[in-house]
Parts: structure tokens; C-alpha cells; sequence
């Protein structure tokens, strides 16, 4: 007998029983990269107390990823803003039913370079002047900004129109999402963002709070004056106690987690999401992000517990400038 036969038959055994194992249960997550720090973290320490299943957490934008649950395509969608009337119609179109659940505060933090001198606070009507549409080929130097700031180009990073952050901050600004000047360096990637205003001196950026947290030495965040004295005096900084108190106005907003109803009936997604929900605020607060006061993850888990379907935003705007009491009331 040949020497390759025993071989053969050997690898033939082998492969027989690999094919055989019953595969992990999987669980796939997509969308925010505002989000993606903590569904990765969470993933993670899943994981190593559930060796059986699998996790993979994909970072397509927040469009991206509530147009694959539409689909059909992934368990859970992670979303820095909520759900939209045409996102809603796509699901129903596909017959998908969600399970909208908060899962954690951000801000959205103004960021220049550390060499700024001559900022350490903007209003709303200045961010207004600065990105709105009618601004593109007008508002292009710091001057142009606000009087007495230096006669400086401005350079202007900013998340890709795909990212739930950009919608965000151009309905909290502007007054109507997706709408902006469009001669800016964007990006769906967090962390290019935070590159370009760090290497740059004339630089002006926005993005999630998590990345300006763990890149404070690179950076210098602005404060910003919405020009509401229920919000308390002046300019109001980014810090994890003014996002939580909804004092940081109207750039705080809580972050989602979007579950397909069909797939909550898996042992894996359901234990996922309880995870999640249990374990989350502690979470959220290592890797940056502000958890989720009590009253609120309460009532959280108790939308998931009671598998309730549909969204409680659906309103354009509805959640600009949310405060935690307006939350907690919407997820009654």
C-alpha cells in the first residue's frame, strides 16, 4: 500500500470531524462608530463568559448598519441617532420588526488643535455660521467666524454623510439633518477624525466623546454656549457630569442599539442583549462613553424583557437636546 494512503485516510477522519462539530453560535452586529467601543467591549467580555458563541462587530455607519437589519442581515444595529421614517419604511417593507433600546450618553465634542490660543468656547450660532450649507466658499477663515480670531484658513473635519453623528449634529445645529457645507475632510472612521484636527493647528472637527476622551492629550475641546439660560450660564465644556445632566445642550444625545425582533428568539442574541443591558454601564464608562442613569436602564430592560417593537422617536428631531427625564418618560 502506498505511504499516502494511511495519510489520506487520516486527513479524510480529521476533516469528518471538523465538519462535525457543531458550529458556534453567531451573532452579528453592525453599524456606529460612535458605538463601536463599547458594542466591541462588550463583545469581548461576552465572549470569554460565553465560549460557545461568537460575536463579530462591524463598524459600517449608522446608515449602514440599520439598512443591513432592514435587510436581514445582522442580528443588531448600532445607531448614534435613532432610526428614521425611511429606515422605518425599509423594515416594514422586509417585514423586520426592531426593538429599540438606549444603551449609553455621548456628546458630541468641538475639537481643535492644543496650539489653539484663541478659542476655548463657540455659540450655536457661530457652529450654525460655520457648517451650515450657505457658509461653503463664505466662512473659510477663523476671522470669518468670530471678530478678533486670527486671519487663518480653517481646515474642517467631520463624519461622513453615512454617519448617524453627522445627522445628528446637522439637525442639532443646522436645524435639518444631513444638511451642511460639503468642503470638509469626512470620514466614517472615528480615529481619522481625531488625526486631522491633532495635525493640525488650524483645524475645527466634531466626533463622539469616547475618541476625544482617549486622545485628550492630542486635543483641546471647546466649550459651547447654546444660548439657553435653563442650561446654566455661558459656554458649557464636554465632561461626562455635563453630558449626563443634560447640561452639555444640545450636543448630549443617548446612543442605540437597534435588536431584529426574529432574531431575540435566539438563546445567543437574547443572552447578548441581557448581557448588555446588565453589564453596560461599566462598560460604557471604560471606554469612554456616559452610562445610562438607573431610571432609564430600568426601563431599558424592561422594553427587551417585554420584546416591545417600533421606536420611540420617531418624530424628525425628536431627540435634540433630550434631557434623562425626557428619556425615561419616551421608553415608558
Amino acid at each position: 500500500m502506498s505511504r499516502l494512503v494511511p495519510l489520506a485516510l487520516a486527513l479524510t477522519g480529521a476533516l469528518s470531524a471538523c465538519l462535525s462539530r457543531p458550529a458556534k453560535p453567531r451573532v452579528q452586529v453592525d453599524g456606529s462608530s460612535t458605538v463601536y467601543p463599547i458594542a466591541e467591549a462588550v463583545a469581548e467580555e461576552f465572549q470569554r463568559a460565553h465560549p460557545e458563541a461568537r460575536v463579530t462587530v462591524g463598524v459600517s455607519g449608522t446608515g449602514g448598519g440599520l439598512k443591513r437589519l432592514c435587510a436581514a442581515e445582522v442580528d443588531i444595529a448600532t445607531a448614534s441617532r435613532p432610526i428614521d421614517v425611511s429606515e422605518r419604511a425599509a423594515c416594514a417593507a422586509r417585514g423586520v420588526d426592531f426593538i429599540e433600546l438606549p444603551v449609553a450618553y455621548d456628546g458630541l465634542v468641538v475639537a481643535v488643535h492644543p496650539s489653539n490660543t484663541w478659542a476655548d468656547s463657540i455659540t450655536l450660532a457661530e457652529l450654525r455660521a460655520l457648517w451650515a450649507p450657505e457658509a461653503q466658499g463664505r466662512v473659510v477663515r477663523w476671522s470669518d467666524v468670530r471678530p478678533g480670531w486670527p486671519d487663518r484658513r480653517l481646515s474642517l473635519f467631520g463624519p461622513g454623510v453615512g454617519s448617524g453623528t453627522y445627522d445628528y449634529f446637522t439637525q442639532a445645529v443646522v436645524g435639518r439633518a444631513r444638511s451642511s457645507r460639503s468642503d470638509f475632510g469626512a470620514s466614517e472612521d472615528d480615529n481619522a477624525l481625531v488625526s486631522g484636527v491633532a495635525g493640525d493647528p488650524n483645524a475645527l472637527g466634531f466626533f463622539g466623546y469616547a475618541y476625544f476622551e482617549s486622545n485628550r492629550a492630542r486635543l483641546k475641546a471647546l466649550a459651547v454656549d447654546d444660548g439657553d439660560p435653563r442650561n446654566g450660564p455661558g459656554a458649557v465644556a464636554p465632561s461626562r457630569e455635563s453630558i449626563s445632566r443634560g447640561l452639555y445642550q444640545p450636543l448630549a444625545r443617548p446612543v442605540f442599539i437597534y435588536v431584529a425582533r426574529a432574531s431575540a428568539v435566539r438563546p445567543e442574541v437574547a443572552a447578548l442583549v441581557d448581557f448588555w443591558l446588565f453589564h453596560g454601564a461599566a462598560l460604557a464608562a471604560e471606554v469612554g462613553e456616559v452610562p445610562l442613569p438607573e431610571v432609564v436602564s430600568v426601563r431599558v430592560a424592561d422594553r427587551f424583557a417585554r420584546r416591545v417593537t417600533g421606536s420611540a422617536f420617531a418624530r424628525p428631531g425628536a431627540q435634540v437636546g433630550l434631557s434623562v427625564e425626557a428619556l425615561a418618560e419616551a421608553l415608558r
